[in-house]
Parts: structure tokens; C-alpha cells; sequence
């Protein structure tokens, strides 16, 4: 009985890390106003401002000031010569790390300074250290979660050794589980300040907790739907899809989301259950393109001139450098037209990339004219030709 008692004691005690900060400077300091009070002009620092003595406000007030100098020498001096040290090592990770920490750093000056400021003016309330307790394990977390971004670079290297092709997608989704749960840990920290019991709290749910659940469960067919996604390899950031009627190209794989930008340039967000439950055109992994063109040539046009052009077409795509020769290539006479002789083109071009196939189906189309030009014939267009077998006689 006394342990759990013991035990419950602990879990709902406030938090305090402020208290440690200043190692005793603030009762230091304010035994330096010891002769101040007791000097000839102890009347005058003795008077009140606020209900704090003009002695203490004033040095508050230095204190506060001198605190952030301390913290300008330090971003100046001290994280410059670090940084300086940090260049000389053969790792980059250092860098990035003190890069990355210096912001969270210059904060706690801050936190420090208010700290010996409200000791000094005898105004530090249990709010008051609450709020700074908060704000020290804010500033904790903060730099731990700046520490993980600033490894991303080693993380990436991680899972390219697991998987090449997804290092950068199995990257972030690791990174975004990592941060999640340091945000969680904080967010209790910061909640036990308070002297609330975080696992109290969740217990106390009960069928609230049970609600939350199943109001959640697309949430979590959403993340289940992530690791589908990076499982199968389907998509990579980059690559141009279609799915589920939305087209354009993957910028972000998320936890619960993936986001894709359509040609428009508006950015679609689409839940993950619908990018693993339905299908996916990925046309960034077709590596050709197809080109599938009918021509018409006009009527006049004689079988001579219809085999000459087709052999000529032929030769043209069999010896240009933009045309897959791995791949099917036909060009047939294939049907009398209501108007025209249709001649039929079916190729692929050895990219897939839309701005190169533009390109090559131009050069494609150009060519195809000469060679019709050159054999006497030309294109044909929707016409119709009228015979009248007898004018009727003049009266």
C-alpha cells in the first residue's frame, strides 16, 4: 500500500528542472545588495516601484541585460570557434548538429534571464516557474528534435543500405515516426510540469479513449496504407502517376497523406488507403513512349508511290537515334479511307521524358512530309466529288 502510494506521489509531482539553472547566482547577486541597503542612500534603493524595492528592480534589470550580452559573446565567440573545430573533422554531421542546436541554445540564455530576473524582484510565483519549467523542457526537446533533422543526411544513408530505390521515402517516414514520438514525450514532460499524471490521463479515457479509436481508424488505415505504399515500391517522390483519377507528380510521401502536384500546379493530397487500394499509372517507369499516327494521302496517290513511301518511312525510323529499335515498328497501307489511303505508324520512342518525345515526334512529323512531298503525292482532307451523268438540254 505504501509503494503504490509512494508510487502515485511521483507520477502527479510538478516537474522542476528551473530551480537548478542558475546554481545559486540569483542569492549570490542579491547578497551584493546587502551594502547597497545599508549605505547612505539605503532610504532612496529601499522605495518601492511595482511593490518591488528600486534596489532589487534596478540590478533585476542589469542582470536581465548582462544575461543577454552573455548570450551575444556566446553566438559570437563561443559557437564560432566550435563551428570552426567542427570544419577540421571529416564528418559533416558535426557541423550540422552545432548548426542546428545553436538556435535552441540562444534561446536558454533567455529562459535563464527571466528566471533571475522574477528571483530578483521576488515575483517568481509557482505560475511563474511553471511557465519557465515548461518553457526549459520545450527548449530540451526542441533541440533534441533539431539534433534529428539535422542527422537526416545519416538516416538516409541507413536505408539506402536497406533498400536504393525508396531511401529518401523510407527515410522521411522514419524521421516522421522518430519525431512523433519525441513530440510525445515532450508534450508529457511538459504536462507533468503541471503535475498532471499523463498516464492517469490516458487511462482515464476509457470509452472515450475506445471512441477515439474507432474515429480513428481511417487514420490509421491511412498509415497502414504508407507502409503498403513503401512495402510494393510503387511510387517514388518525383515520378509521374495517375491514381484514382488524380495525375501529376509524387512531391511528398506522408505518414497519413501522400501529395501529388498536377500539371495545373495545384497540389492534391490524397489519402493513402485510396493510393494503395486502387491502381497505379506510373508513366515514369514505362522508359519509352508510344507514337500511333494514321496518314491519309489523297486518292491520286498510286500503289508505287504507296509502297515507295512506306518503305521510306520505315528506313527513316530505323535509322533515328530517338526511335526504340527494341520495340515494335510498323508502317502498313491498312485501309481505304471514305477520302483517303490511310497509311498506318506504330513506334516508340527510346524516352520517356515529354519534353524529348515532343521533340522527336516532331522531327518524326517533319520528315514524313518531305518524304511524301518528294513522292509526288500529298496529304488528303475530308472531300467529296459530285459525277453528274447528263446536264438536262438547254430550252
Amino acid at each position: 500500500m505504501a509503494t503504490t502510494q509512494s508510487l502515485e506521489e511521483n507520477a502527479t509531482k510538478a516537474l522542476d528542472v528551473i530551480e537548478t539553472l542558475d546554481m545559486g547566482f540569483a542569492q549570490t547577486v542579491q547578497n551584493w545588495l546587502t551594502p547597497v541597503y545599508t549605505s547612505k542612500y539605503g532610504e532612496f534603493f529601499q522605495q518601492t516601484f511595482l511593490d518591488i524595492p528600486l534596489a532589487n528592480f534596478v540590478l533585476a534589470i542589469v542582470v536581465f541585460l548582462f544575461i543577454l550580452v552573455l548570450r551575444k559573446l556566446f553566438t559570437k565567440i563561443v559557437m564560432v570557434f566550435i563551428q570552426q573545430l567542427a570544419k577540421n573533422t571529416t564528418t559533416f554531421y558535426d557541423d550540422r548538429i552545432i548548426s542546428s542546436i545553436k538556435e535552441p541554445l540562444r534561446f536558454a540564455f533567455i529562459i535563464l534571464a527571466l528566471h533571475l530576473f522574477f528571483l530578483l524582484i521576488f515575483k517568481e510565483t509557482q505560475i511563474i516557474k511553471n511557465i519557465l519549467n515548461t518553457l526549459v523542457v520545450f527548449d530540451l526537446f526542441w533541440m533534441i528534435l533539431a539534433i534529428v533533422e539535422a542527422l537526416r543526411g545519416l538516416v538516409y544513408s541507413v536505408t539506402g543500405k536497406l533498400n536504393t530505390d525508396l531511401s529518401k521515402e523510407m527515410g522521411d517516414f522514419i524521421l516522421r515516426i522518430i519525431k512523433f514520438l519525441i513530440a510525445g514525450v515532450g508534450l508529457g514532460a511538459m504536462l507533468q510540469v503541471w503535475g498532471i499524471n499523463v498516464t492517469a490521463l490516458i487511462a482515464s479515457l476509457g470509452l472515450g479513449g475506445l471512441a477515439f479509436a474507432l474515429a480513428a481508424k481511417d487514420t490509421a488505415s491511412n498509415l497502414f496504407g504508407s507502409f503498403a505504399i513503401l512495402a510494393d515500391k510503387s511510387i517514388r517522390i518525383g515520378e509521374w502517376i495517375k491514381v484514382n483519377g488524380v495525375e501529376g507528380v509524387v512531391e511528398d510521401i506522408g505518414m497519413r497523406t501522400t501529395k501529388i502536384r498536377s500539371f495545373q500546379k495545384s497540389l492534391i493530397t490524397v489519402p493513402n488507403q485510396i493510393v494503395a487500394n486502387h491502381p497505379i499509372e506510373n508513366f515514369s517507369r514505362r522508359g519509352i513512349r508510344r507514337i500511333k499516327m494514321h496518314i491519309g494521302l489523297t486518292y491520286g496517290t498510286s500503289s508505287s508511290q504507296i509502297s515507295q513511301i512506306i518503305k521510306e518511312i520505315k528506313e527513316m525510323l530505323r535509322e533515328h537515334e530517338g526511335i526504340s529499335q527494341k520495340d515494335s515498328l510498323m508502317v502498313n497501307f491498312d485501309a481505304f479511307g471514305d477520302s483517303s489511303l490511310n497509311i498506318f505508324i506504330y513506334t516508340f520512342t527510346n524516352t520517356s521524358n515529354w519534353e524529348r518525345y515532343l521533340h522527336i515526334l516532331e522531327e518524326i512529323n517533319l520528315n514524313i512530309m518531305k518524304i511524301i512531298e518528294e513522292n509526288g503525292s500529298s496529304f488528303a482532307f475530308p472531300s467529296q466529288s459530285i459525277y453528274v451523268e447528263s446536264l438536262p438540254a438547254k430550252s
